[in-house]
């Protein structure tokens, strides 16, 4: 099979590579019918984790070419979204539908044991539980949302306690940021304040409802709050100087929401400031299996709208050219779908 494989900073390749074997008698293998470029896989293109070469890519709609005697939900022929972090499907956390708590360590698809989704193919072990057959009226543009960023992005709001009426900062606008937003006001924000450097990706944000701060994060927010601050802010980047702006931005009692990608290195995090204005941090990334019972009916009542995150198509032979689309992060390219 074809696979996009990262082989060092800024580079790119298209390989051959064995088709992959079924990874156990619970376990399936997909057929890729599209993937996508997420924000997390430019931190090995970008060198922020120098893991090479690594054959990226945890976000696939495909369709199930084969499935071991375990397998029950799904058969050969069904079309399915796969979720990007994997679990057993037998433990505790994963009864809980969510498989960062897995006791075998929820595993992201092309980060090292798992295979990379910008391929042909893909082998998902425990498949009853990490594939969902793409519900009614959800297209393939919502269904991939659904394996990562829609999906992070609710569970950034939520784990920020986003309530009825509240103001909220989100930073960074790209499609997780872009879908914190959405998910935001889907909570009942009031207002949904939003920072990133890129004007046309404000202007996005604004064509949706959000108010566009201009300047200093920290001092657009207080003058934008009286300044108070903000209850929530939803961190979408997590570089040391937003993360700065959040603890800046954020009011006394309040919660920052991480779902950005960190480098390797320590932030130095002020804990007595936190300490004395009382603040919750918050980190993670996204139980998706958690965020299907809320988001598919959203998509599906038009509550919440998947359109407008997608901007670009290329073939998986086009992957070092999405890379680069994808990498110079400007206003008119937020995210880019491969088609093995």
């Amino acid at each position: 099979m074809r696979v996009a494989v990262i082989t060092g900073p800024g580079q790119v390749a298209v390989e051959d590579r064995d088709d992959p074997v079924l990874p156990g008698p619970d376990g399936a293998i997909v057929k890729v019918d599209v993937t996508a470029i997420c924000g997390s896989d430019l931190h090995f293109y970008d060198d922020d984790i120098p893991m090479f070469p690594v054959a990226a890519g945890h976000e696939v709609v495909g369709t199930v070419v084969e499935t071991g005697p375990d397998v029950t939900s799904v058969k050969a022929g069904d079309k399915v979204l796969v979720a990007s972090v994997a679990g057993c499907g037998r433990c505790d956390g994963c009864a809980r539908r969510d498989p960062v708590q897995c006791v075998l360590g929820g595993k992201v698809f092309g980060a090292g044991e798992l295979g990379g989704g910008q391929a042909e193919l893909l082998a998902v072990p425990a498949a009853d539980f990490n594939l969902l057959a793409v519900p009614a009226g959800i297209d393939d543009d919502a269904a991939l949302l659904l394996t990562d960023n829609l999906a992070t992005g609710w569970a950034g709001a939520k784990r920020g306690e986003v309530a009825a009426g509240d103001t909220v900062l989100v930073i960074g606008l790209g499609a997780v940021g872009l879908c914190a937003v959405r998910s935001a006001f889907a909570l009942g924000a009031e207002r949904v304040l939003v920072a990133d450097p890129v004007e046309g990706r404000r202007a996005r944000a604004v064509s949706w409802g959000a108010t566009a701060l201009e300047g200093p994060t920290v001092e657009a927010v207080m003058e934008a709050t009286g300044g108070r601050g903000v209850p929530t802010v939803i961190d979408a980047v997590a570089k040391d100087a937003t993360l700065d702006d959040s603890f800046g931005a954020v009011r006394a009692g309040g919660t920052v929401s991480v779902i950005g990608v960190h480098d390797l290195n320590p932030y130095p995090l002020h804990v007595l400031m936190g300490l004395f204005r009382s603040i919750t941090l918050r980190m993670t990334t996204a139980p998706i299996h958690a965020t299907w019972p809320d988001l598919v009916p959203l998509i599906q009542e038009g509550t919440l709208d998947t359109s407008g995150i997608f901007t670009h198509q290329f073939p998986l032979e086009g992957a070092a050219a999405a890379y680069a689309a994808v990498a110079a992060r400007t206003a008119d390219c937020v995210k880019v779908t491969l088609t093995p």
